[in-house]
């Protein structure tokens, strides 16, 4: 059958028809917030190449867990923007159980018990050089790298982070932690791997939030991966789920949607997508420049992301797209 019997038209013609036979949904509890912790009480700094996003003190990121809570967002993302004075070549001050990411994951979970935290696994707030291991004579070493990373997320886990996320794409660091995790008596902590993890432009506006785009010596090419490369990231996400991964990421997002199908589809494990402060940081310039309107960008965004295959997205849009869903 064809044209003119068949007319796909028809489905397309009103909001409610196009709502039912839509294929792919964006829910609140797709949606992941990533927050910037500061150190200090009711403090707030804006981020110039990030709109919209602010670093927060302790007090105020846990005020934002209540409100990401109330909407219906599962899971925040925290990082450390660790004072100058704390960093060292080899990031000691990511070991403590009460540094900056343990005060704020305590505090948050005794306010704010009913939502998820997920923390980084890697150097890289804390090092003076900026890389996400240690740095030997100019290279990053991998396996003394790992045994550090296994003290991080030990810390992580003492301090009550729900999932710790490996994001420092050193070979073995997945079955390390789980191994160091599991010995100590950490079971139900969960790993949510950055598995491919690519050495991407579209961090910056990050490391600005951080303050470590003028630390890094150097670039991260001989560890994050190659982005010319597909089969590779197909590769890390099977090796990390062997090493006892519950959840996979890809990261970037959006150039990266290739990537998220295969690895779905390969897969069919748990697979997010974050939404990079790059990415983000395009809608809201393009928006204030009035090449389009910043809120509906983004939750097509998210929409492509669900289509590619992802399970949930971290994205510093979460609550703006959260209020939007909620808004109907």
């Amino acid at each position: 059958m064809s044209f003119p019997t068949v007319r796909l038209r028809r489905n397309r013609q009103t909001q409610w028809s196009r709502r039912l036979v839509a294929e792919n949904r964006i829910a609140t509890a797709d949606l992941i917030l990533p927050i910037i912790i500061i150190d200090g009480e009711n403090r707030r700094e804006t981020i110039a190449t990030m709109p919209g996003v602010e670093r927060l003190s302790i007090d105020l990121a846990t005020e934002i867990a209540a409100q990401a809570a109330d909407l219906g967002i599962p899971a925040l993302a925290l990082f450390p923007a660790i004072a100058p004075e704390l960093k060292s070549e080899d990031g000691a001050e990511a070991l403590k159980v009460d540094n900056l990411l343990g005060r704020a994951v305590t505090h948050i979970k005794r306010q704010v018990p009913q939502i998820g935290l997920i923390a980084d696994v890697a150097l890289d707030p804390y090092t003076s050089h900026g890389h996400d291991g240690l740095l030997v004579e100019g290279k990053i070493v991998n396996d003394a790298t790992v045994e550090v990373l296994c003290r991080q997320a030990l810390a992580e886990a003492e301090a009550g982070v729900d999932i710790v996320a490996p994001s420092d794409m050193m070979d073995g660091r997945v079955g390390a932690i789980r191994q160091a995790l599991d010995k100590a008596g950490y079971q139900n902590v969960q790993i949510l791997s950055y598995a491919a993890k690519y050495a991407s432009i579209f961090y910056g506006p990050f490391r600005d939030a951080l303050s470590t785009r003028g630390l890094l010596k150097g670039d991260k090419r001989t560890y994050q991966m190659d982005v010319a490369n597909s089969d590779e990231a197909l590769r890390e996400i099977e090796l990390d789920l062997i090493e006892g991964a519950d959840m996979v990421m890809v990261k970037p997002g959006m150039p990266y949607l290739d990537i998220i199908h295969r690895v779905k589809t390969e897969f069919g494990v748990p697979t997010f997508a974050y939404h990079v402060s790059g990415e983000y940081a395009m809608l809201r310039f393009a928006s204030q420049a009035g090449a389009l309107e910043y809120e509906p960008a983004l939750m097509e965004s998210l929409l492509c992301f669900k289509r590619a295959g992802a399970d949930a997205v971290l994205t510093y849009g979460a609550l703006d797209a959260a209020k939007r869903i909620k808004a109907g």
